[in-house]
């Protein structure tokens, strides 16, 4: 049976149109929540949101600082107050560190971390005005197992998931008086449109929909911290403490089978071994 809450929750959710964002999305529809659902696609948001009273559309560049506070005030008009605000939105590049691209760097820490903090600055009052009824209130984020080690070409996504793993685990000790909780979500390989175009194993993925059955769960239970598949977040979080020597020779393993990879690649069907996913949701 699918974890839900006890009662109707007043739920902000970006990144609702793609992968782990849509799943949660129509899992929470489903669930009978009033969901505003946010992202850059319209046209997409309307469908999930279609003949379903309790869903609501609201479109949004999550990196647009000033969008994501008028978004705020209208969901302030419309809900009044917000009892789970869960930041999904992000993109993910890989980093080439010979043809290396500041832009490349920028355009990942927009959505993925200033996006989120945007996101953050104008739930918050919202967040507060359900602690003011008496009622939880939750703040949620979607990091990334990376942020527990660094990984080859992984320098911006990891970094900025890094980021957003460290800032909400600090908020956290600060908004700790004000009753308002925080989780953060720490996936594995899912497999969705950001990770279909991954040049390199993915061991262990899960589906969108396991993912946003795991989230919902953790929410429900008020775990600070939602990775998953145990069983490979346990041997990533492992490495990330291992001695810096041996880490890092782990780590060059790891770069060595990747441009072996990059190189028969780019041998076998014409493309350059630096080539990068772009995605965005």
């Amino acid at each position: 049976m699918m974890s839900t809450w006890k009662t109707p929750q007043r739920i902000w959710l970006t990144g609702a149109t793609s992968g782990i964002g849509e799943a949660l999305a129509r899992k929470l529809i489903a669930q009978g929540h009033h969901v505003v659902l946010s992202a850059r696609n319209a046209e997409a948001l309307d469908t999930l949101c279609q003949n379903q009273p309790n869903a609501h559309p609201l479109p949004l560049d999550i990196s647009d600082r000033q969008a994501v506070l008028n978004a705020g005030t209208i969901i302030h008009e419309r809900l009044g107050a917000l009892d789970l605000a869960l930041f999904n939105a992000g993109t993910c590049e890989y980093l080439d560190a010979q043809q290396f691209d500041m832009a490349l760097v920028e355009r990942v820490f927009a959505p993925n971390l200033f996006g989120t903090l945007y996101g953050i600055e104008a739930a918050l009052p919202l967040l507060r005005a359900a602690r003011q009824e008496g009622l939880p209130a939750r703040l949620a984020a979607t990091s990334s197992a990376s942020a527990y080690v660094p990984l080859p070409r992984a320098e911006a996504y990891g970094a900025s998931k890094a980021a957003v793993s460290y800032f909400l685990e600090s908020l956290r000790l600060d908004l700790d008086q004000e009753g308002i909780d925080i989780s953060l979500i720490h996936p594995g390989f899912v497999k969705t449109p950001l990770t279909e175009h991954n040049d390199f194993p993915m061991p262990m993925q899960v589906t969108a929909e396991q993912a946003a059955d795991t989230i919902i769960e953790g929410l429900v239970k008020g775990r600070l911290d939602i990775h998953f598949p145990r069983r490979f977040t346990y041997w990533v979080k492992l490495l990330g403490i291992l001695p810096p020597a041996l880490r890092r020779q782990i780590g060059l393993r790891m770069t060595r089978a990747q441009r072996s990879r990059h190189e028969h690649l780019g041998i076998a069907k014409g493309i350059p071994a630096h080539c990068h996913c772009r995605q965005r949701h």
